[in-house]
């Protein structure tokens, strides 16, 4: 009997390395990507190695910003990707509870407003959106193309299908997400992005911050525009 445990044990022994060794590698951070929300532009920024590489057209929620509960606001702040739901499934894929339906959909679907095609489910790191995730808040696919650019969400960030499943496959869980109330031109990544592919945008909003200035200095206690 003691010989038999002992055989136990030793082989016990022999397999919990490898076990522990593929949950390490199964759960690797992704620490190169990062995502930048910006509610003004309802854009999100994919900054790879601290480089912007791709913007993408968004919707953040129709009723606010917020980390409320009940409220269906998209909440602001530092957040990560807790989890990433949809892995080959078509991009019009219909998901009800994070399952999918079997139900496949077109972009501009008429009449139908699920979740489609991958979802990536958001974790607060700040005290302020520490419920995001109980929240069920996500970045994911929606088949209102139609009202990208705008806020039209339930307090998720939507996105097109295709530009859904891409981002999908460029990060990993882990990643970070930072969603910001101002322009993504206020950032660093935001304007060497659009120094490259969008040097007239860079160049209207440098103007609109001197005119702030100039007004601000001419009548103290004006808004920023």
């Amino acid at each position: 009997m003691i010989r038999r445990i002992l055989q136990s044990a030793f082989l016990l022994s022999l397999l919990l390395p490898a076990t522990l060794s593929l949950n390490s590698c199964g759960t690797a951070k992704d620490t190169r990507n990062k995502m930048v929300v910006s509610v003004t532009d309802q854009k999100l920024l994919l900054v790879k190695d601290g480089k912007p590489v791709k913007s993408y057209t968004i919707s953040t929620s129709k009723f606010g910003i917020g980390s409320k509960n009940g409220s269906n606001y998209t909440p602001l702040g530092q957040m990560q990707v807790a989890r990433k739901i949809g892995d080959g499934y078509p991009s019009g894929m219909v998901f009800k509870s994070r399952r999918p339906t079997g139900e496949v959909l077109r972009p501009n679907a008429p009449g139908r407003d699920p979740i489609v095609g991958r979802i990536m489910w958001l974790h607060g790191l700040e005290a302020q959106n520490s419920n995001t995730f109980k929240r069920c808040v996500y970045i994911h696919g929606t088949p209102e193309e139609w009202r990208l650019g705008t806020p039209a969400s339930y307090g998720c960030i939507r996105m097109g299908q295709k530009d859904v499943v891409d981002l999908y496959d460029r990060i990993g869980e882990g990643a970070e997400v930072r969603v910001m109330r101002g322009s993504l031109l206020e950032t660093w990544e935001g304007q060497e992005f659009a120094k490259k592919h969008s040097p007239q945008m860079l160049q209207d909003y440098a103007n609109r911050q001197i005119q702030t200035q100039q007004l601000q200095v001419s009548n103290p206690g004006v808004a920023k525009l």
